[in-house]
């Protein structure tokens, strides 16, 4: 189970202010307030103040802090000392974060400020030489950035789960016949395990609409500072290497101010979670009674409070819902950025609260479906009884009948007559005596009933991509070991 299923994120009360006399980074209130003469009033302390969500991306602060000290210290802007100091009194900070014991507080505004007034109480001067070369603007940019790339690792890691619960699922059911449908109308048949490649193809393209984000993200912007670069001799690669960066960001005004990746995030996030929609609301249709076709575990459902009968498939209907909340995310991102100047605008901070939720959505539907998947039970004897309604082989009739010589629009207008004769009997074209099929065309012969069986329709679609059983086994364990495999 994902972290946010285990230990959903909870914001944390904020601590009052300092007392002033004791805390000289407290008595400056802000990183700034020699430039204002009044205080921010409480009301617009909370409005402007991001702490209570960003602290989030606190591990990824600490890592960039310490990757930048690194460097620092390389390149002989702060000493040896200062560098073993700031790494000493991090890891303090990490412990403290970790356990619950750091005093989060709404003055300072944001994560980074937390966590540097809480270094210099830790260490003095070293603590305040850590913000040289760079800005809190480079510094979120390159928070967010760890943060999501660990996200959409860890979405990856869930897809993969995900697509071999459905390629299992598929080899399992390789030739439970159902019905294929279009315009929810029964056209021909399918099988099961066919059926849910079709989900796993979906989900593959969606593992390489993420990978693709990944590439795009995986750049530091760490040494543009506020806008303009920084007049020290930093080596911006080098904190690259270390974060595990492909590489640097290329343009000093757009690293602080893009946030491509993030809307790209959300947009792969919005396709998959349409993807898991789909399958939602199928799986919504195929519980419903009338239809029967599957059934899910009790743990993934609920009961009525007031139909004592009631067993609802709580978990599809709330992931169709979520879909839309994933998909006003994305809209909320694009709209936020459609009018902002270069370079970065404190329109920013409102990218974080919803794409946090976008990827703790994403994360906990795609644990939960792999699993749900895995234990939903088919009711074969429905599905075969339902692919044997509408009709469900005349295009086997009419590909028959090309096969014996007769051009496919006449073999179409054949069949069609064929089945408005089996509506007026009440039959299926299968139950037509070969007499009864012979009256629409004469080609037809005693082999007819082997191509009219549902069977026989699925086998002789045997090539690849199609719903043959063979075929659709082979496409299963072959996705198998590719996921197994890495």
């Amino acid at each position: 189970m994902t972290a946010s299923l285990i230990a959903p994120y909870n914001r944390i009360t904020m601590t009052q202010k300092p007392n002033p006399a004791q805390d000289q980074f407290a008595n400056k209130a802000q990183a700034w307030s020699a430039r204002f003469s009044e205080p921010v009033s409480d009301l617009v302390k909370r409005y402007t103040a991001s702490v209570e969500f960003d602290q989030r991306m606190a591990m990824q602060d600490i890592a960039g802090s310490l990757a930048h000290a690194e460097m620092l210290a390389h390149v002989g802007v702060i000493s040896a000392k200062d560098l073993a100091d700031i790494e000493r009194g991090m890891a303090v900070i990490k412990d403290e974060i970790e356990s619950g014991q750091f005093q989060w507080s709404i003055d300072l505004e944001d994560v980074h400020l937390n966590i540097e007034k809480r270094l210099v109480e830790l260490i003095g001067d070293a603590g305040k030489r850590l913000h040289t070369g760079r800005s809190r603007n480079d510094q979120v940019a390159t928070d967010i950035r760890l943060w999501l790339r660990e996200q959409t690792d860890l979405i990856q890691e869930q897809l993969t789960k995900l697509r071999i619960t459905l390629a299992e699922q598929a080899l399992n059911h390789a030739d439970t016949i159902m019905p294929g449908f279009t315009h929810l109308q029964v056209a021909q048949p399918v099988t099961f395990g066919h059926h849910l490649l079709a989900y796993a193809e979906m989900f593959a393209r969606d593992g390489q609409r993420f990978a693709d984000c990944r590439a795009r993200l995986n750049r530091l912007p760490l040494g543009a500072a506020a806008l303009a670069g920084t007049s020290y001799p930093i080596d911006r690669e080098r904190v690259a290497r270390t974060l595990g960066f492909d590489g640097v960001c290329q343009n000093s005004l757009d690293a602080v101010s893009d946030r491509d990746f993030a809307i790209e995030f959300c947009a792969a996030s919005a396709i998959l979670m349409m993807h898991v929609s789909r399958l939602s609301e199928e799986l919504v249709l195929w519980m419903s009674p009338k239809i029967g076709f599957i059934t899910l575990a009790d743990r993934f459902c609920t009961g009525s409070s007031i139909m004592p009968q009631k067993k609802n498939p709580d978990v599809p209907e709330l992931a169709r819902g979520k879909t839309g909340r994933v998909n006003g995310h994305l809209i909320a991102l694009l709209t936020l950025m459609k009018g902002q100047p270069l370079a970065y605008n404190k329109d920013n901070q409102e990218d974080k609260e919803g794409l946090f939720d976008t990827a703790d959505t994403v994360r906990d539907t795609l644990t939960i479906f792999a699993d749900m998947m895995q234990g939903i039970a088919v009711n074969k004897e429905s599905m075969r009884a339902a692919a044997a309604q509408g009709f469900a082989t005349a295009t086997d009739l009419a590909d028959y009948l090309v096969k014996k010589g007769l051009p496919f629009r006449d073999a179409h207008e054949v069949v069609a007559h064929a089945v408005l004769t089996c509506e007026k009997k009440g039959c299926d074209l299968s139950a037509l005596t070969l007499t009864e099929l012979q009256a629409f065309d004469s080609r037809i012969g005693a082999d007819i009933h082997e191509v009219l069986t549902l069977e026989g329709s699925v086998n002789a679609r045997n090539h690849v991509g199609a719903t043959a059983p063979a075929r659709v086994k082979d496409a299963a364990k072959a996705l198998i070991n590719q996921l197994r495999s890495g």
